[in-house]
């Protein structure tokens, strides 16, 4: 790519070939500082190559979604504080459906402690985190498993999904643009997750703020088809007033520790206005 420097170049490569890099690893590997290197990390996101995680970075992507393992260090920190929020607004004896993501799967492992829950999902990983408890029903969506995350998708899992009408839906999305619209990569999976938004009472949308600084290819809805929306931080304004003008319910979970410097630059120099939210910690 050109108009790199030989260790722009080489930080690339390495981010390639292992999914992520971290910025202490390349001070040492590059006999560098820190600050050096994320200078460095921050010209690579500018350029659309690498997206920023807490420490360091990883490979972007607008066609094609990240790797399962890569995306569980995007945003590790945010998503558990997340998860946890999102699941103390579930009460005991409910439905819900929770579909295929790490930010949903965080809110699965907060649910452990629930009793009396039905959950119908078209994630394994969450069917895995969540069976072995007494008090909770799962039902597994049947079809396709994509061996790449363990997603159920497909048209006999939409086939299933309708079957049901629960109380509430537990959603993720790969990329949220500012006019409001969820996006995804993989058709058959928004299919699922149109089914699980039309048969459910209320809708929660679970997504970590680096979902606004992603693309992806495939509309699942639109932000004003949810009820509530759990994030990290407050949201940007022109989505902000969206949510406001909907009456949907934004909680901002913000992760305690959280180190500023650790975003790229012009993100804590041009932080965006954003509309007041419940701040949850």
């Amino acid at each position: 790519m050109t108009g790199l420097t030989h260790r722009q170049a080489e930080i690339l490569n390495i981010a390639r070939a292992s999914g992520r890099v971290m910025v202490e690893e390349l001070a040492r590997r590059f006999e560098v500082s820190a600050q050096t290197i994320r200078k460095d990390l921050n010209d690579l996101c500018e350029r659309r190559s690498l997206t920023r995680i807490h420490g360091g970075a990883i490979i972007a992507s607008g066609v094609e979604n990240l790797a399962y393992e890569a995306r569980r260090f995007v945003a590790a920190d945010e998503k558990k504080a997340i998860g946890a929020a999102a699941a103390s607004l579930i009460p005991n004896g409910c439905s819900l459906f929770i579909n295929i993501g790490t930010t949903t799967e965080e809110v699965a492992s907060a649910l452990t402690s629930h009793e009396d829950l039905l959950v119908i999902t078209n994630n394994l990983n969450v069917a895995m985190l969540l069976y072995r408890h007494p008090r909770i029903e799962v039902v597994v969506a049947g079809g396709t498993v994509r061996r790449a995350d363990g997603a159920v998708v497909g048209s006999t899992a939409t086939q299933l999904i309708g079957q049901f009408k629960v109380d509430y839906a537990i959603i993720g999305a790969s990329a949220i643009d500012e006019e409001g619209a969820l996006l995804d990569f993989d058709y058959r999976e928004v299919q699922v997750a149109q089914a699980i938004i039309a048969n459910a009472r209320s809708v929660m949308l679970v997504a970590d703020s680096t979902k606004l600084r992603r693309s992806a290819p495939v509309r699942i809805a639109h932000i004003t088809q949810i009820q509530t929306f759990v994030t990290d931080q407050e949201l940007p304004e022109r989505l902000a007033t969206i949510c406001h003008s909907k009456g949907i319910e934004v909680m901002a979970a913000m992760p305690k520790g959280a180190d500023i410097d650790d975003a790229p630059a012009d993100a804590q120099d041009a932080a965006p206005e954003a509309a007041p939210v419940v701040r949850l910690r």
